[in-house]
């Protein structure tokens, strides 16, 4: 199977990329420094002519307001390639708890993306995740002041960017859902303790402080960020960590 991965040299795609190749399939990675703008739409006639699937992993430069308009343009010009290039299945990677949380800019703009998705001419598949583990340093850098670093208790159920990667090629190299597909890490821990395991494992004496006022999270109420009954990923988080 011919798969075009677009984001396909990211922390996700360039994973989704070896998995596929690994399996046998023919992943060819794209983005805009090899010539496919998802913007322009430059490039993107040539990578998804004659292909199977498409995997859509690029994702806005911005968490903030703008962050819709990238979507629309960027899944416009995808779908139009695709429809042209007759492309048999679409998947796109998203969020557990996007279509929950509309206070937060980003959230409302991958939930535009699933919708024009799902509105398009081609047989789709979305794969929603929890928040990445890898993304967990970058949470801590937001909030931090000196030493401490102020975190809500939010509900938080970390995966493994390495079991997200498998759980999107495993969706493209399968029949189109039509439909969603949610996956997540097999723990939940409110965020402000992640935040103390990580720092604690990195020898990092910083203090956590409880604020259910910091951070992006802040505003998520209860526990919408996880998903007991997703496809639960193997991967714990003191294992990642080691």
């Amino acid at each position: 199977m011919k798969i075009a991965v677009i984001g396909g040299t990211g922390l996700i795609g360039s994973q989704v990329v070896t998995d596929l190749n690994a399996a046998g399939h023919e992943a060819v990675p794209h983005s805009k420094s090899s010539g496919a703008d998802v913007i322009s739409g430059q490039g993107l006639d040539d990578a998804l002519a004659g292909v199977d699937v498409v995997v859509n992993l690029t994702n806005s430069p911005t968490f903030d307001e703008a962050a819709p308009a990238f979507f629309r343009t960027s899944m416009d010009n995808l779908l139009a390639a695709a429809r042209k290039g007759g492309v048999g299945h679409f998947v796109i990677l998203s969020i557990v708890g996007t279509d929950q949380v509309p206070e937060l800019d980003y959230y409302k703009a991958k939930l535009l993306q699933e919708q024009i998705l799902a509105a398009g001419p081609v047989p789709y598949s979305i794969v929603r995740a929890t928040q990445f583990m890898d993304f967990m340093d970058a949470v801590l850098s937001w909030t931090a002041d000196g030493d401490t670093v102020r975190l809500p208790a939010t509900p938080i159920q970390p995966i493994a960017s390495k079991d997200v990667a498998r759980a999107v090629a495993e969706v493209a190299a399968g029949t189109p859902l039509n439909g969603i597909r949610t996956i997540a890490g097999p723990e939940i821990f409110p965020l402000d303790e992640l935040g103390r395991i990580t720092l604690s494992h990195k020898g990092d004496d910083r203090t956590v402080v409880t604020d259910p006022t910091a951070g992006m999270f802040a505003v998520v109420k209860g526990d919408v960020l996880t998903d007991r009954n997703a496809h639960l990923a193997p991967t714990r988080y003191t294992d990642w960590l080691s």
